[in-house]
């Protein structure tokens, strides 16, 4: 089975990246206790003010779609709606890299 990785976009509105980002990153630390989650990396854009990027990097898709059904995970979801102005996504495939194993190859 592929792993599943995903690059997130985050415009949060004017004045509210902090504060999006702190929701962020009490996800990534959530995501400390869940095998399926390899890499949850929250970034600061360095040219855009109002943007973070997230980095992540699952098990399987199914791992990550499943993560996104948990009560804490919604209720994370909620309370970063009204501080963000958009989100794009990019969805990737890994294929290995520092700190990224395969134990099937792949």
């Amino acid at each position: 089975m592929s792993k599943y990785g995903m690059y997130a976009k985050f415009t949060a509105k004017p004045g509210d990246r902090d504060a999006l980002a702190a929701i962020l990153l009490e996800s990534a630390a959530a995501a400390e206790s869940a095998a399926d989650c390899e890499l949850y990396i929250i970034n600061h854009s360095e040219t855009e003010p109002d943007v973070l990027w997230v980095t992540e990097v699952w098990s399987s898709q199914e791992a990550h779609a499943a993560s996104l059904t948990l009560e804490a995970t919604r209720a994370a979801i909620q309370r970063a709606m009204p501080l963000i102005a958009a989100v794009e996504s990019t969805r990737l495939r890994p294929v290995g890299g520092k700190g990224l194993s395969f134990s099937n190859g792949g």
